[in-house]
């Protein structure tokens, strides 16, 4: 057994059901929920120094060979998602123990907070698509129990919408495994690799590829099929919103990324076309949305919409250098897009509203907080030397590359109209004088605790580092993008034998010790 990979999914869902037991006691539960986040941040840096220096880990559980059993494979971008993740986890659960302060919330979050972490994880390291679906399960009721702890009106009304989109995308999901089973016998994403190109009706694979498209285009936001995530994620407390809008709909990314470099390969002409009006359309209108709002919130939860658009620009390009771009991409965009939550988070509190009318004076008050704004806000919209100036021009720079002008033209547009919406909230969130017109009652604001600024700080300056000290973190999107586009790497580590598979003959008789 692979203790480094079953470890991130372990630890955190261990510390899920420690904390449910622990409910009677708050002070005790967030120092559990704490000490396992920080060793669970560690045990993802193992597992991604094991990848960086060895190469992929794979796991077959309760020892079945692949693709007979449970397998586990972290490649480097498996790796680098669980560690994003940890991150995340950890920034999340500081936050919410400085900004949660009523005792039965503070119960009912952590607890589902691990879980959520846990399936995440284990989506990210599931080598066969059941196993994917489980996760996803997993993550669905982890993610209904943080969107309704506090069961305000306004919470109730967003996880109804985010329940009724989730489960028609899992019923596609399920769909579509049942299909791709029929085709080919199997379900581990490598042997479905190999079985899918000895398919003989390509028409029908393309069918089955397009009903993936349509479930993990739920789960991952894109057009026309948004429309849920700006309706939830605005209604739970800033710590959820915040790893909500950093995590959920990167794991439906991720799906389309692994399947449609792995296994959804027979004709790329159609299928990554596809995803290509996808990813434009996505781009700009979301991009649309948040320039037609005001509520900071919503206008970030559109945001989410808009920059999703140029992961999936990456991948329905299909080159080496866009998928590298694409991985650049997402994991910036969580950092980004978490730490943007967490600041409104913080700006409300100290003033008291949300609403950019309400918003003001943020720069005179709070110069420091006005700066831990500015650095993610403009990283979102591409100003150099942040993490997101590169992580467009490595997208923009791929699709001028394939020669796809109109494309490339549309993801500048949309990152002059980002640079539009965030100088927006600046001006009228944090520079100008708070108006007078409209006070906010004094009973709706909360201090601002030096230590709800750690996780802030702690992001932008990753953020900073990642534009700054690029080389690193470019090899390793390189190297994730690099086994993307040559997938017999990924299926030799988890098959073995360059890939052929062991015929159930030989290996069950092997494994249940009767040869």
């Amino acid at each position: 057994m692979n203790a480094l990979l079953m470890s991130p999914i372990v630890l955190p869902l261990a510390t899920g059901v420690l904390g449910l037991a622990m409910r009677p006691y708050r002070r005790g539960q967030q120092v559990v929920s704490l000490l396992a986040s920080a060793a669970h941040l560690a045990v993802a840096g193992a597992l991604l120094n094991a990848v960086w220096r060895d190469g992929i880990q794979v796991d077959q559980v309760g020892g079945w060979p692949a693709p007979y059993g449970i397998t586990l494979v972290a490649d480097h971008l498996s790796a680098t998602m669980v560690m994003i993740t940890a991150i995340m986890l950890l920034a999340t659960v500081v936050y919410a123990c400085c900004d949660v302060a009523e005792d039965s919330l503070v119960k009912d979050i952590h607890p589902p907070l691990q879980v959520l972490a846990g399936a995440v994880c284990g989506a990210f390291l599931a080598g066969d698509i059941f196993n994917l679906y489980v996760w996803f399960e997993v993550m669905l009721i982890a993610s209904l129990a943080l969107l309704i702890a506090g069961a305000s009106k306004e919470q109730l009304d967003g996880a109804v919408k985010y329940a009724a989109l989730s489960l028609v995308a899992t019923t596609l999901f399920l769909a579509g495994i049942g299909l791709l089973y029929g085709l080919t016998g199997t379900l581990n994403m490598a042997d479905l690799h190999v079985r899918v190109q000895d398919v003989e009706n390509t028409g029908l694979v393309t069918a089955v590829a397009v009903v993936f498209i349509v479930a993990f285009g739920i789960k991952a936001a894109v057009f026309p099929l948004f429309f849920w995530l700006p309706a939830s994620y605005h209604t739970p407390k800033v710590a959820v919103s915040a790893i909500f809008a950093g995590l959920l709909t990167k794991v439906g990314v991720y799906a389309l990324i692994r399947l449609f470099t792995l296994v959804f390969t027979v004709d790329v002409g159609y299928t990554h076309a596809i995803l290509l009006w996808i990813a434009a359309l996505t781009m700009l209108t979301g991009v649309l949305g948040a320039a037609s709002h005001n509520e900071l919130r919503r206008i970030l939860s559109f945001h989410i919409v808009s920059q999703i658009g140029y992961m999936i620009l990456g991948l329905a390009l299909y080159t080496p250098l866009a998928l590298l771009g694409a991985v650049f991409y997402v994991v910036h965009h969580i950092i980004v897009k978490a730490n943007l939550f967490f600041v409104s988070g913080a700006l409300r509190r100290l003033v008291g509203a949300s609403d950019l009318r309400d918003l003001g004076g943020v720069y005179r008050e709070r110069p420091l907080l006005a700066l831990l704004f500015f650095v993610p806000a403009f990283s979102l919209a591409g100003f150099p030397p942040l993490s997101g100036f590169w992580a467009k021009f490595f997208v923009i720079k791929a699709s001028l590359q394939a020669g796809q002008h109109l494309v490339a033209g549309v993801a500048l547009f949309v990152g002059l109209l980002t640079m539009y919406s965030m100088t927006k909230i600046w001006v009228n969130g944090v520079w100008k004088a708070r108006p007078e017109s409209t006070p906010v009652p004094d009973e709706v604001r909360r201090p601002l605790r030096v230590a709800l600024l750690g996780p802030i700080v702690a992001l932008a300056s990753l953020t900073i580092t990642i534009g700054v000290v690029v080389e690193p973190f470019y090899a390793l999107a390189e190297r994730a993008g690099q086994e993307l586009t040559n997938p017999d790497v990924y299926v030799e580590a988890v098959l073995g034998r360059g890939g052929e598979d062991v015929p159930v003959a030989e290996a069950l008789p092997a494994q249940l010790g009767l040869r």
